[in-house]
This record gives C-alpha cells, structure tokens and sequence, in this order.
C-alpha cells in the first residue's frame, strides 16, 4: 500500500462529533471531485472506501441517492448524485449558485475544526503524498484557477505556508518542506501517518548523518594515506641518495620513527617522539623532510 493511500484510508476512517465538520468535510469531498454544479455533482476515485464514503455521507447528511459505476479496467470508481435536482439541490445547500467561477464558500465552516475537516475532505477528492522514503511532497490537484487559488488562501490563513504551480493542465497547491507536510497531516487529522513520516526522516537523518561521517572519515584517512605514503617517498629518497646521516639529528629521529610508523597519524607521532612534539611540530619537520627531498 502507497503512503498516500494509508493517508486517504487514515482519513476515511476519521469520526467527527460535530455535525457542522462531518458537512465540512463532505463539502471539501464535492466541490473538488470530478464534477460540481447545478447540473451534476460527482466524485472519482480509485480507492473503494472513500467511494462508499462519499455515497454513505450523500445519504446521511442530504438524503440523496447516487450511482456508482466502475471503469472497465476496475481502476476509477465513479459516484454521482442520481437526479439532476438533487444535484441542484447539493449545489445550491453550500452557498452556490448559477455557473460563477467556483470558489471556496467560507460560509460553510461554523467553527474553526470546520476548516480542518474540510481540507481533509479536499485531499480525499483530489490530493496526493509521496512516499516519504523517497522524497517530501503533499500536492493538491486541482482543475479550476479560482478555486485551487481560494484553496492556497484557505490554507495560508490554517498558518500554513503551501506554494503553487501549473503543470499539465492542472493548477496544483503543494508542500516540499518535510514540517509543513507534517503540519498539514496533523491538521487534516492523519496523525498516524504524520507520526510514521516524523520517524522515517529520523532514520533517513540518522543514516544520512552516518553517510556523511563516514565519508568524512574516508577523506580522512584518504588523505592521511596519501600524505604518509609522501612522506615516506622522501625519507627513501635522502636515504638512498645521501645515507641516513644527511639530515639533521632531530628529522632523522624523526624520519626513522616516521618510517617504522607509516600508518600513524601525525598526533599520535607526535606523542611518540622523545621528547613529545607538537603536532604542527611534527608536521613542519615532515615538511622540512620533503622539501630537502625535493632538491635532490
């Protein structure tokens, strides 16, 4: 199952003790389905129970008796409101009116838990989350201008911060920000799948965390490598050319523990020597090595 989908069956199974937020959240089902107006009213969707919702809900709260019909592949499932004046009738109950530029009526929401259902209601019908393993996306699809732009408002006024886009036709209200999208969840009332999401990008942090440190360490020591194997390239080539007494008594203490030492770092050389160096010591003297090396 897509996370998406755990959030929707979250959703449909959510139970509203106020009647005025059951109708919100139906309102948000309608006005972004497939069809709302005086003429027809509808809803599709590929996920059964927010279909028998959507029909249970027409029922209980309007009396309305409506049709289901499936797509012959079985992948759309489509509920519409039977008769064309019950529709009319749907469409006129939430404020609406002749063939206006759809919007969202705010007269519709009697307390402030209203909104949430509504939005709720709205994602059902026509929004979508990616799986947050992969990546942080919610978006909302939506056809109509006005109405996805009343539905950025709406949700910039629940103290959200949504962002909005054209692509393919369709105007489309989203969220990238893995907080916001946490925000959004709690708000819609999936706090189970907002709490699943928080522990996935624990993991996701934790191990990009350990990704990076290991890699850190790699260069690390990468460097360490490449810097030792330089140093060591030097010390042969004075010994090989000039003998072990060319260099100074303190580099040649130093280059012969350097060479018995080839993996050490230049801190634990550092403490090796007699008496105990600095590290910076150690490494001007290693320098000092190789640039004697250099003029052989």
């Amino acid at each position: 199952m897509s996370f998406s989908m755990q959030v929707k069956n979250e959703l449909v199974k959510t139970e509203y003790e106020k009647a005025c937020c059951k109708k919100s959240f139906f309102y948000g089902m309608s006005i972004f389905g497939k069809t709302f107006s005086a003429g027809s009213v509808s809803l599709q969707t590929e996920n059964e129970n927010i279909a028998k919702l959507y029909k249970d809900l027409l029922k209980e709260l309007f009396n309305i008796h409506s049709i289901i019909k499936t797509s012959p592949k079985g992948r759309n499932i489509t509920v519409s409101v039977a008769e064309a004046n019950d529709a009319a009738k749907l469409f006129k109950s939430f404020g609406h009116e002749g063939a206006a530029s759809l919007k969202i009526n705010h007269s519709n929401f009697d307390c402030e838990s209203c909104v949430n259902a509504f939005v709720a209601g709205a994602f059902l019908s026509c929004g979508t989350i990616s799986t947050p393993e992969k990546d942080y996306h919610l978006e909302f699809t939506v056809p109509y201008l006005n109405l996805s732009k009343s539905l950025l408002t709406l949700i910039e006024e629940m103290d959200l911060s949504p962002k909005y886009t054209y692509r393919h036709g369709y105007n489309v209200v989203y969220f990238k920000e893995s907080e916001a999208i946490e925000d959004c969840l709690y708000l819609m009332g999936a706090s189970d799948a907002m709490f699943e999401m928080m522990n996935i990008k624990i993991v996701k942090d934790f191990r990009n965390m350990a990704n990076r440190k290991a890699n850190c360490e790699t260069a690390n020591i990468n460097r360490m490598v490449n810097a030792a194997s330089e140093q060591l390239r030097a010390i042969e080539k004075i010994w090989q050319f000039k003998g072990r007494a060319y260099l100074p008594e303190n580099l040649e203490m130093l280059a012969e523990l350097r060479y018995e030492n080839a993996d050490v770092s230049l801190s634990e050389l550092a403490e090796m020597c007699n008496p105990p160096l600095s590290r910076s010591g150690v490494n001007h003297r290693l320098k000092k090595i190789i640039s004697i090396a250099d003029t052989l």
